[in-house]
């Protein structure tokens, strides 16, 4: 079955040898007017090889920033640059620990860990 547009005056992009039921061509134009900010910046963020690193390290457990410094010769800001940018999707938090700040993962960040790491 082809849906037709309501406005008489604008033609179908679908082939009339196409069909297609009214109520998933409406579900397909909701989804393609919904809101993907989060997911695009999420995926943004999961673009960096050294955050998927980060994410990896902390899946081990709660750790301070001065052992993936150790553990990978970055430089101390760029590591808490990154940590700055998982902090802000969600995927991790932080707490003080006396002079340390300790990082770990939330449990947003262990199931995008999970699901990123089955593909």
């Amino acid at each position: 079955m082809r849906t037709r547009s309501k406005d008489p005056k604008r033609r179908s992009k679908i082939p009339s040898n196409y069909s297609i039921p009214p109520d998933v061509l409406n579900e397909v134009g909701s989804r393609m007017k919904e809101n993907v900010e989060d997911t695009v910046r999420l995926f943004r963020v999961l673009s960096d090889p050294v955050r998927v690193r980060i994410l990896r390290a902390l899946d081990i457990g709660e750790m301070c920033v001065c052992v993936l410094v150790e553990a990978t010769n970055y430089p101390y800001s760029a590591l808490s640059y990154h940590l700055k940018m998982l902090k802000t999707v969600g995927l991790i938090k932080s707490k003080r620990d006396g002079n340390f700040l300790n990082y770990c993962l939330t449990e947003k960040g262990k199931k995008v860990l999970k699901d990123v790491t089955a593909i």
